[in-house]
This record gives structure tokens, C-alpha cells and sequence, in this order.
């Protein structure tokens, strides 16, 4: 099973793109390639990737649609420019589009590389607008580790993807709640985030599958019927609270 934080590089040149996703193997992450706009909005909303690497030049319509359609989508997953546009006016339009940086072509792989990892560390700290949380959190037989961003259970490192240990930690710093499936969303990937329960529920499954001993018999992270997910039990005097609750 493949752990690795997904880069979706959105670029019609093979060459180029065959040039990033093999430095992007080299660096830890699992590259994901779409040569047009449309098969990125599909790749998108069916791989929720951890960053888009994305050029504005593509043959079926302008990158900064595309980048439009992930914002509506979602507003945490960072976006990376990768474009042959040296203009300080397209800049401007991308980053105010809402791109986090903007890297003219030629460039050099370990450049973008460090700028990826930035921007994934800014993401992280971004979310819920306070600062990554530190130290390690039990819950159960489940440890996370906020330091060194893994979950171990029963002592053993579960290899998570960055979102995967984002729902952790967020279902685990709310232990014995109930939080909602809009809550999760918004908070995992931005208050402007689609409400999008099949995204959430693959990333939950995969959770599942490396951290339960029987995922069809989950016991570290319950579902709520048609309310949400809860990781912990609540306390013997008192019923599970929901958070974020809504219409679910």
C-alpha cells in the first residue's frame, strides 16, 4: 500500500512531466499526472491529492479554470504554478486566484521540490488557524505523535498520508465526540471546502484498512449513522457530544 503524499502534476508536456514525477519518486512523494484540464477537475475530485503542481497553458483551458474548480472544492490543498508566463500580471491573477506560488519554467527540480515541502508545512499550519499541535496524544491503543506526524497503534507506525493523519488528529484531539461529516470536511480541507462525504469516506476506509484489525469491524474510529465519526468513548457520565453538527 502506497503511503506516500500525493503530487498531481497537471501538464500537457511528457517531457516536463515525466521530469517532475521522477524527481518527486526520488523525494518521498507518489506522483499523479493529468495532460489536460478535464482529466485534472476528475483526478481532483476522485484522488484529493496532497498538492497540485499545475500549468496555466493547457490544451482544453486555461489552468486558472482548473484552479477555480479546486478552490470551489476545496481551499487547503496547496497549488503549485508551474508556468512559461514570466509576467508580473499573470502572477498576480494566479496567486490572487488563489495559488500559493508561482514557479516560471526553467526550473530546477530540487527548487521545486523545497518549494513543495513548504507549502505542504504551511498548509498544516494553517489549519483551523492555529499552530501544529505538539507532543504525543493516547487515545485507546491509538498514539499520535504530532512531532514526528505518525500514528502508532499498539506500538506499531501506521504509515499515513497527510489527510489521513489529519482526520486522525483532529477525531483523536476530540476524543469521545462525535464530530460531523461537514465538520471533518471543512476542517481537513478548508471552511470552503464542497461538502464532499465520498472523499471523506475513501480516506476514512483507507484509515481503516491500516490501523483496524478487522476494518469491517472498525473499533478506533466509529461511524454515527448519518452524523459523523467518532474516535474514543465518551465519558461513562455523560452521552457522546456532536460537534460541527448540522444537517448530516
Amino acid at each position: 500500500m502506497n503511503n506516500k503524499p500525493s503530487v498531481l502534476i497537471v501538464e500537457d508536456e511528457t517531457q516536463t512531466s515525466s521530469l517532475i514525477a521522477e524527481a518527486l519518486r526520488e523525494n518521498g512523494y507518489r506522483p499523479l499526472l493529468a495532460e489536460n484540464g478535464r482529466a485534472a477537475m476528475s483526478m481532483i475530485s476522485s484522488h484529493c491529492p496532497d498538492v497540485v503542481l499545475l500549468n496555466l497553458g493547457l490544451p482544453d483551458m486555461d489552468g486558472l479554470d482548473v484552479l477555480r474548480f479546486l478552490r470551489k472544492w476545496s481551499a487547503g490543498i496547496p497549488v503549485l504554478i508551474i508556468s512559461g508566463r514570466s509576467a508580473e500580471r499573470d502572477k498576480v491573477r494566479a496567486l490572487d486566484t488563489g495559488a500559493d506560488d508561482y514557479i516560471v519554467k526553467p526550473f530546477g527540480c530540487a527548487e521545486l521540490v523545497a518549494r513543495i515541502r513548504t507549502a505542504m508545512r504551511h498548509s498544516i499550519k494553517m489549519e483551523s488557524g492555529r499552530d501544529v499541535v505538539q507532543g504525543t496524544l493516547t487515545v485507546g491503543g491509538v498514539t499520535v505523535d504530532f512531532n514526528r506526524r505518525c500514528v502508532l497503534v499498539a506500538g506499531e507506525n501506521r504509515r499515513l498520508t497527510q489527510n489521513e493523519f489529519k482526520i486522525v488528529s483532529l477525531l483523536a484531539t476530540h476524543s469521545g465526540q462525535v464530530l460531523s461529516y461537514s465538520y471533518i470536511i471543512g476542517q481537513i480541507w478548508g471552511r470552503f471546502a464542497a461538502d464532499n462525504r465520498q472523499i471523506l469516506r475513501v480516506n476514512v476506509a483507507n484509515i481503516r484498512r491500516k490501523m483496524e484489525r478487522d476494518p469491517a469491524h472498525p473499533r478506533i474510529i466509529l461511524t454515527k449513522a448519518g452524523v459523523g465519526y467518532q474516535m474514543g468513548n465518551p465519558p461513562p457520565d455523560a452521552s457522546a457530544r456532536i460537534s460541527g453538527c448540522g444537517r448530516a
